[in-house]
């Protein structure tokens, strides 16, 4: 991805896509200024859920928390980058971390279905692994496109 991506701060027509290699809209959420989402997927070696958590801030993408359940292999906290608290649980959660993410858009190398990478939108969890296991997609906050779309009803 080359340039930002520009999404007026007062967007409520900000969308979250999630765009397949061929350039089709895998699927669209509305993200109006304030909203989160996050990224969730099964850690290859441990299988638990590990969570990135991102809002729409100011017409940016931004990468708020992170969930880690365990210490596991890839999986730290890297000092000054966030706070470390306890989930209660024996995991933690890194908060503050308060990164925009550059040009409001990132690759992912969608995982196989024991990965199962997802989104979390609005308490929904919408399978990225079903539709593009072994594939890279682009993760983007965008000013929504009208016309149809080629993912779930909402």
């Amino acid at each position: 991805m080359s340039g930002l991506l520009v999404v007026p701060a007062n967007a409520s027509e900000a969308c979250l896509a999630v765009i397949g290699e061929d350039g089709t809209t895998l699927l669209s959420r509305p993200r109006p200024e304030g909203t989160t989402w996050c990224l969730e997927w099964n850690h290859s070696v441990a299988g638990f859920a590990v969570l990135d958590c991102y809002r729409h801030r100011g017409g940016r993408m931004v990468l708020e928390r992170s969930h880690l359940p365990d210490f596991a292999a890839g999986l730290d906290h890297i000092p000054g980058r966030g706070r470390q608290v306890s989930d209660g649980r024996g995991g933690y959660w890194i908060e503050a971390i308060d990164e925009p993410v550059p040009g409001n858009a990132y690759r992912l190398r969608v995982g196989a279905m024991a990965v199962n990478h997802r989104l979390v939108v609005a308490g929904r969890r919408l399978s990225l692994s079903e539709r593009a296991a072994n594939q890279a997609v682009t993760i983007q906050l965008q000013t929504c496109e009208t016309g149809p779309r080629n993912d779930d009803p909402q």
